[in-house]
């Protein structure tokens, strides 16, 4: 059920609006938390379709970690609206939520969004405000710090809780999850360069490759071989840069205990092209993160939907390739790679 609140966020309300209106058969929801913004509460969702059994593979996209970059937001809102109109004719896409669960978690930092800020409320900067440092130095101050919250990228207080956005996210992640044979998480966001790019951990380390580097390098040959035209440079976050307290770190570690396969993937759209095309737009710190010009906007919405199906399906059919990933070869091709 839709939260009431008088605090006006375009995004929350296309969020509550594709919950009032949906059909009940096929999407749940809940709130995960509240947040105080002013004198409100604004409430952090989590939409879900498909089957609800744990042993089916999982498929989850997560928006709106950083309150500046809507766009996210907008595009898992849009592929969630698009799957849901398909419902009403498609007997493909009814057959398919039979044997792969969806979750989709739009809006994680709302004060943030309403503040356009890339913090929340607490001036934390939420993707490094998990308890995790990286073994190799990061860059000055957008590594992670804990000199101020006025400063961006503040990490929070060493050694108190996470914040509630960041709490909610890997609760939710641990709870409902983790315990899939298979899941993918895809984190979207927008600022870094002029092309898309698909990272995955980790962010701590330069030299250390995660435990499943095959699954992923495999996970990229089928895409590129699927849509050898996308645009999209997949590699480690590492080669980028380094930072403390990154979530999917965190998280990536602790799915190792459970033996599951869990690959969490971030997109960083990139939104310098959106300023090239258009420099007017950098006089708005949003212009910075979000495409301003309504066909521009129009575009990216469309661009990204090629991967987030691709993602659903590889999930849905992982036991169709997860074993061809597993052999020496797969391993030396990708340390070639990313790790040479």
């Amino acid at each position: 059920m839709a939260y009431s609140t008088s605090i006006q966020i375009p995004e929350l309300q296309q969020i509550e609006t594709l919950i009032k209106w949906s059909d009940k058969k096929h999407l749940s929801s809940r709130v995960l938390g509240h947040i105080p913004c002013q004198n409100d509460l604004l409430p952090i969702y989590a939409l879900t379709l498909g089957n609800q059994v744990q042993d089916v593979p999982c498929v989850t996209f997560v928006a709106g970690v950083h309150g500046l970059e809507r766009i996210g937001t907008q595009v898992v809102v849009s592929f969630m609206e698009g799957l849901l109109e398909r419902l009403d004719w498609d007997q493909v896409a009814v057959d398919l939520l039979q044997r792969v669960r969806i979750h989709i978690l739009p809006l994680i930092n709302p004060v943030g969004m309403y503040n356009n800020t890339r913090s929340n409320g607490q001036g934390v900067d939420l993707m490094r405000n998990a308890p995790i440092d990286s073994h190799e130095k990061t860059i000055w101050l957008g590594g992670g710090h804990r000199i101020s919250p006025l400063l961006p990228w503040y990490r929070g207080k060493a050694g108190k809780p996470m914040q509630p956005e960041a709490q909610a996210l890997c609760d939710f992640i641990i709870r409902e999850v983790f315990p899939a044979p298979f899941s993918i998480v895809l984190d979207c966001h927008s600022g870094f360069g002029f092309r898309n790019q698909i990272w995955f951990p980790y962010a701590r380390s330069k030299l250390e490759p995660i435990k499943h580097i095959r699954e992923i390098y495999y996970l990229r040959k089928l895409f590129m071989h699927a849509y050898p035209h996308q645009e999209y440079l997949f590699e480690p976050q590492s080669q980028h840069y380094l930072v403390h307290g990154d979530l999917w770190d965190f998280l990536y570690l602790q799915s190792l205990e459970r033996g599951n396969i869990f690959l969490p993937l971030t997109l960083e759209m990139g939104s310098w092209r959106w300023v090239r095309k258009n420099p007017l737009q950098i006089r708005q710190l949003l212009g910075l993160f979000h495409p301003m010009k309504p066909h521009r906007l129009r575009r990216v919405l469309r661009s990204h939907l090629i991967l987030l199906d691709f993602l659903l399906h590889a999930t849905l059919s992982y036991q169709n390739w997860i074993h061809k990933s597993q052999t020496p070869e797969m391993e030396k091709l990708a340390l070639s790679l990313w790790y040479p």
